[in-house]
């Protein structure tokens, strides 16, 4: 959108937040507030943006990130104050500029681009973004003149009781030509209750100066901001049901989206099934045909086509094709799984890379581990892989059969082909092709228990 600028307000502490966190910085969906009204003029196609920043300055800025201009508001003098602080920024060619709340995460770009339209189309000098809430207590009331333009823009605190009747609402989105922001940001006072710089003056002040100011009405929910935890849930429950819109009609099945927890930008392939009690976060990308859930966590992990995984925490994993992981499976980060792997129950893989149709079934623990192809570990191998100072690798080649109960106390290789008997510990490296059993010899001492009891009486 050329010749447009945003100017993102995000300097606020959020008081009701009762936190240590810039409120901009508080997440939902996977991303900060602020991220989600970034992500939306972006997707408008604004370019040159201004983030205000005040509280937590510097943990805004290295959130964020250098691709935006920051503006600081050091002392919270109102929103006109930080719209100020930002009009230095403005670049010569800047023609029209978007001002929107950095707390408002359930806005859309077509809804941005809708009230630029306005703006633009209408040639008014200002065109607000407003929205119809059945209790609009705490929101500023707009106030329209006969024509149905807007007037003007009234506090809620500092608003009538006639006023506070009405039921249409500020939602602190704007668009203003640059001209008409700084011929009136400049003639602000702080003469309310707040005793702040209202940036809603600047309507009052463009309507007796003669200019137009005209709105757009968005739906309500798309158009609240976060003031408290509470609301920072609804927020959260109303971006998951988009998510899960999202996937569905690009053909992904999800059998309760009430219970199912996406992030924003996580990819799903079609004919993907997702069971209640998944969450997909960060940056999962999810392959065609697969089965998620019930009750799985997936952090940044990549699946391939048609993998099943259940009851179980994937994180920062690549996982190939036709994989089978859990129930009850840990992929710590670092794992690469080639295709028609088994992962299986009460097992646990930290910085392994598995060869395909090698199989772990079930109560393993495998780190810093090279599994060949066509391996099968049984139940109860411990790689050993750290001696209280450093780690070290496992190596286990294509073809090795790994007896049940076995610890391999890395580094160590086994070779090709090897089997390593039951309840061995093998601190050397074993040959292709070779049994390896470590074991101390078994006794029995006949009639046992009959002797205890003589010896107890």
């Amino acid at each position: 959108m050329d010749k447009v600028a945003a100017v993102v307000l995000a300097a606020g502490q959020g008081k009701r937040m009762r936190s240590d966190i810039p409120k901009v910085l508080h997440r939902v969906a996977g991303a900060p507030l602020v991220r989600h009204v970034l992500d939306a003029i972006e997707e408008a196609g604004i370019k040159e943006i201004i983030v205000v920043i005040g509280q937590g300055a510097e943990m805004v800025r290295e959130t964020l990130g250098t691709d935006y201009t920051y503006a600081l508001q050091e002392k919270q003098l109102g929103t006109g104050d930080a719209v100020l602080k930002a009009l230095p920024y403005l670049s010569a060619d800047c023609r029209d500029v978007l001002v929107v709340c950095g707390d408002t995460p359930l806005l859309t770009a077509d809804t941005l681009v809708k009230v630029i339209r306005e703006q633009q189309n209408t040639g008014s000098a200002a065109a607000v973004l407003t929205s119809i809430f059945d209790d609009p207590k705490g929101y500023g009331r707009i106030i329209r003149d006969k024509d149905g333009f807007v007037d003007a823009i009234i506090e809620d605190c500092d608003a009538t009781a006639e006023q506070k009747e009405i039921k249409e609402i500020n939602t602190g989105t704007y668009a203003f030509t640059k001209k008409a922001l700084e011929d009136t940001i400049h003639r602000l006072n702080p003469d309310n209750k707040q005793g702040e710089y209202y940036l809603t003056d600047c309507i009052h002040l463009l309507r007796e100066d003669g200019q137009l100011v005209t709105a757009v009405i968005a739906p309500a929910q798309e158009t609240k901001g976060i003031n408290d935890r509470a609301q920072l849930a609804a927020a959260e429950k109303l971006l998951r049901q988009r998510e899960c819109r999202r996937l569905m009609d690009a053909g992904v099945t999800i059998l309760d989206p009430a219970t199912t927890y996406i992030d924003k930008g996580v990819r799903v392939g079609r004919d993907t099934v997702i069971y209640p009690f998944t969450f997909l976060e960060g940056k999962t990308e999810v392959g065609p045909r697969c089965t998620l859930g019930p009750g799985s966590r997936l952090i940044d992990a990549r699946l391939g086509e048609g993998v099943a995984v259940q009851f179980s925490i994937v994180v920062d994993t690549n996982i190939g094709d036709h994989c089978q992981i859990g129930p009850y499976a840990y992929l710590r980060p670092g794992n690469k799984l080639a295709d028609h792997v088994k992962v299986g129950d009460f097992v646990e893989l930290k910085k392994a890379t598995v060869g395909s149709r090698s199989k772990i079934p079930h109560l393993s623990y495998v780190g810093d581990t090279i599994v060949g192809e066509g391996v099968n570990i049984g139940a109860g191998t411990i790689t050993c892989n750290y001696d209280g100072v450093k780690k070290y690798q496992t190596v286990i080649e294509d073809g090795v059969f790994v007896g049940s109960n076995t610890n391999l106390v890395a580094p160590v290789r086994v070779g090709k082909d090897a089997v390593i008997g039951a309840g061995s510990t093998i601190t050397k490296d074993v040959p292709s092709a070779s049994l390896a059993i470590e074991r101390n010899k078994q006794t029995i001492i006949p009639d046992w228990k009959e002797k205890k009891k003589r010896k107890g009486d």
